[in-house]
Parts: C-alpha cells; sequence; structure tokens
C-alpha cells in the first residue's frame, strides 16, 4: 500500500492551497483518512480527519479554513487550505485507516509527507 501526498509549496499569507493523497495498492477498504501536520521543532498534530462516511473533525486552528474531503472511488483525501498563516507553515502527512482485507484489523498507513510554506 502506498499513499502519495502532493500539492504544497509556498504561497503568501491569507493564499490558499489544495493537498491530495492518493493511496494505491492491494486495498480492501478504507476507513479513516486524515492529515496531520508537523512544524520543526514541534511534535506532530492532527490537522483534520474524516470517516468512511463522510463526518468530519478538525483542529481549533484551522476550523473555518480548512476543509477535508475524500472520493472513496478514488482512494483519495483533500485539504483544502484558505486564508493561509505563517504559522500553518509544516510538513504535512495524510493518513488512512486500511483493511488490506476482509475480516483483518485496519492499519495505519502515511503518506511521505508535503511541505507547506507560508511566507512572504
Amino acid at each position: 500500500v502506498l499513499l502519495q501526498a502532493s500539492g504544497g509549496g509556498l504561497v503568501q499569507p491569507g493564499g490558499y492551497l489544495r493537498l491530495s493523497c492518493a493511496a494505491s495498492g492491494s486495498i480492501f477498504s478504507i476507513n479513516a483518512m486524515g492529515w496531520y501536520r508537523q512544524a520543526p521543532g514541534n511534535q506532530r498534530e492532527l490537522v483534520a480527519t474524516i470517516s468512511s462516511g463522510g463526518n468530519t473533525n478538525y483542529a481549533d486552528s484551522v476550523k473555518g479554513r480548512f476543509t477535508i474531503s475524500r472520493d472513496n472511488a478514488k482512494n483519495t483525501v483533500y485539504l483544502q487550505m484558505n486564508s493561509l498563516k505563517p504559522e500553518d507553515t509544516a510538513v504535512y502527512y495524510c493518513n488512512a485507516r486500511i483493511r488490506l482485507s476482509y475480516g483483518t484489523t485496519p492499519s495505519d498507513y502515511w503518506g511521505q509527507g508535503t511541505l507547506v510554506t507560508v511566507s512572504s
């Protein structure tokens, strides 16, 4: 199983970016998917998660600015980031809880990370 993240880059404060993360490989089903981030010197923190049914959860720091969504047919999760602030600068990691076959316990898989830099 491979999670491939894309969409990071350099953006000015107040700008926007859209991150994507596609899961590929021998996948039976995907439960929750999400985005986490890690800024230099900080621990990795949750940004947003979305269940297989579309229920979402956000960190307080991004509520109202970020939107998580998913396309189950494409095994892809997205993060629309608006009104970006310098404190959003971090490496963003996607996560997916994946079941490889019927009746097995799902496991967590991580993408390689994509750098988001918010600076003027």
